[in-house]
């Protein structure tokens, strides 16, 4: 690949090549600078610019003006308002920016030229970042709530990746939960976190280890850990109550029975007089 160049060039068109070209309606053409190419392509390593040139060709008999501009990719253009004369090719250069943390591998842009009655034609781009593979990930912020495990899978590779989980949870009385390794549906890019949920069936009473173990192709592994306590609150609560009740009633009753204890103390002795026969 070239130096960026910031330069406009126009060339006279003597003989239309059989190169690929995408043609709008009126006639005029876009394609690959060069002749040949399908697409346009670049390849390098992150933080690098690229360059290529693509052609808008006016075989007609009349100038025509075309806006450009690129999606998909980074694509900055030597003039994205470009004025074609009649029989006439334009070649514009313009540079791919790959940025500093791109991820190895293959992306598709498209770069795409609009006339002023609205007439657009397209060229594909293919870009290929260079660069070490890794299969790197990490399992965050697990938790438990009520029927769900909620956990964040985080991308941090350079490669796409398709995790696989297992679940395993052990209580008081051995193991609660053990999920085998299956392949989520989700494809989680080079950076990317995602926010999951797993169900499962929460005990009513119990004191849960919970673990989680996630892998991906390429070695890409991890593992979290997290406790549970669940008690049935509405049961203790009841529980509570009745003993509160209880223990309000036990109160009453041994209160009015000291009451009638003390009454019963306070009153005077009875006299009675004996007979025993004698006369007055």
């Amino acid at each position: 690949m070239l130096s960026t160049a910031r330069v406009l060039c126009l060339s006279l068109l003597a003989v239309l090549t059989a190169a690929p070209t995408a043609t709008a309606a009126d006639g005029w053409s876009l394609a690959p600078a060069g002749g040949g190419r399908p697409a346009c392509y670049a390849e390098g390593e992150p933080g690098t610019t690229l360059q290529d040139t693509v052609s808008v060709t006016n075989p007609t008999t009349r100038p025509v003006t075309v806006r450009l501009r690129g999606t998909g990719v980074p694509i900055t253009f030597a003039a994205t308002a470009v004025r074609v004369p009649a029989r006439t090719r334009a070649d514009i250069p313009f540079t791919v920016n790959v940025p500093a943390t791109a991820a190895p591998g293959d992306r598709t842009g498209t770069i795409a030229a609009r006339d002023t009655d609205g007439r657009e034609a397209t060229v594909r781009l293919q870009l290929r970042v260079n660069g070490p593979e890794l299969s790197a990930l990490t399992v965050e912020h697990l938790a438990v709530h009520g029927d769900r495990i909620t956990y964040d899978l985080v991308n941090r590779g350079t490669t796409p990746l398709t995790p696989s989980l297992a679940v395993h949870a052990t209580g008081l009385l051995g193991a609660r939960l053990d999920r085998a390794p299956r392949t989520l549906p989700v494809q989680l890019p080079p950076g990317r976190r995602l926010k999951l949920t797993e169900p499962w069936h929460r005990p009513a009473l119990d004191a849960v280890d919970l673990r989680l173990t996630v892998t991906a192709p390429g070695g890409a592994h991890d593992t979290a850990e997290t406790s549970a306590r669940f008690v049935p609150w509405g049961a203790v609560a009841a529980t509570a109550g009745a003993l509160t009740a209880g223990g309000a009633l036990f109160l009453v009753r041994r209160r009015r029975r000291r009451r009638d204890d003390d009454g019963r103390a306070a009153e005077p002795p009875r006299t009675e007089a004996e007979l025993t026969g004698a006369v007055m």
